[in-house]
């Protein structure tokens, strides 16, 4: 079990009234937010010049396809995080190592972006974005990184990416994050539109979803006393309920769709 002291709260909720400001005449001040200077360092200060991320609700069905206002909402930017490692792993199947090939043990979870640039008023769907996923296993741990709880260095599991395709989707296979204490659970990822710009944040789950889940196995191995609510975490209140994804279950098996756009 490790406890992540470093995922300060940042990025904040823009309004409807600075959404519009924004799109409707100054997309400038949006892509400000992602240039290489920025973004270099994940601490609290820099990160939160990362909203600057719109999602819409609506699914992207083609490259052609937009959704004006008022469903372009923006998503606030996230803290990367301590255990963020630029692997550079192109799988959409995150489970394995690549190494040994050895599948982490979990509850499988289907994930499935939705990428989308909006331009002016609108969202289209945006192929060739780089989509970065990695979280912990089942029992709250990390793989590739040094923690005073672990040492994993070397394992690659449970990270990867994919780049969008011409429909702004990218799909991974995963498993069911697990959890460890002082952070609710959740999921991270950072979507690269260009090679000079970025964007981050974190995905979280419903807290009942969670309790269902951790009765199977291998995550009741870690038990259920400590798993924190998605309202004491001080990062999920930044997000304003809007990191939450709407996960589906069939048969044994979750799998969820997050729409999300970036401003040009």
């Amino acid at each position: 079990m490790i406890i992540d002291d470093d995922d300060a709260p940042v990025g904040r909720i823009l309004s409807r009234r600075e959404v519009l400001a924004l799109l409707g005449g100054s997309s400038a001040a949006l892509l400000a937010a992602c240039a290489p200077g920025a973004l270099a360092s994940p601490s609290p200060t820099t990160a939160a010049q990362q909203t600057s991320a719109a999602a819409t609700n609506a699914p992207a069905a083609s490259s052609a396809a937009t959704t004006t206002l008022p469903s372009c909402i923006v998503r606030p930017a996230l803290t990367e995080g301590p255990y963020f490692v630029n692997e550079k792993l192109d799988r959409s199947d995150i489970r394995s190592d690549p190494t040994t090939g050895v599948v982490r043990p979990g509850v499988q979870l289907t994930l499935t972006f939705l990428v989308s640039r909006v331009t002016g008023s609108a969202c289209t769907a945006l192929g060739g974005a780089v989509v970065d996923v990695w979280h912990c296993d089942a029992l709250g741990v990390y793989s590739d990184v040094s923690d005073p709880g672990f040492n994993t260095k070397g394992q690659k599991w449970l990270r990867g990416f994919q780049a969008t395709d011409a429909s702004g989707k990218a799909q991974f296979t995963t498993i069911y994050p697990g959890w460890y204490q002082g952070r609710a659970v959740h999921i991270h990822f950072k979507i690269r539109p260009t090679a000079a710009s970025e964007f981050t944040s974190q995905l979280f789950f419903d807290d009942a979803l969670n309790t269902e889940v951790y009765a199977r196995a291998p995550y009741s191995q870690n038990g259920t006393q400590g798993v924190l609510r998605n309202s004491s975490d001080g990062i999920y209140q930044q997000s304003g309920g809007k990191l939450l994804l709407n996960v589906t279950k069939t048969g044994g098996a979750y799998a969820a769709t997050f729409d999300i756009g970036l401003a040009s």
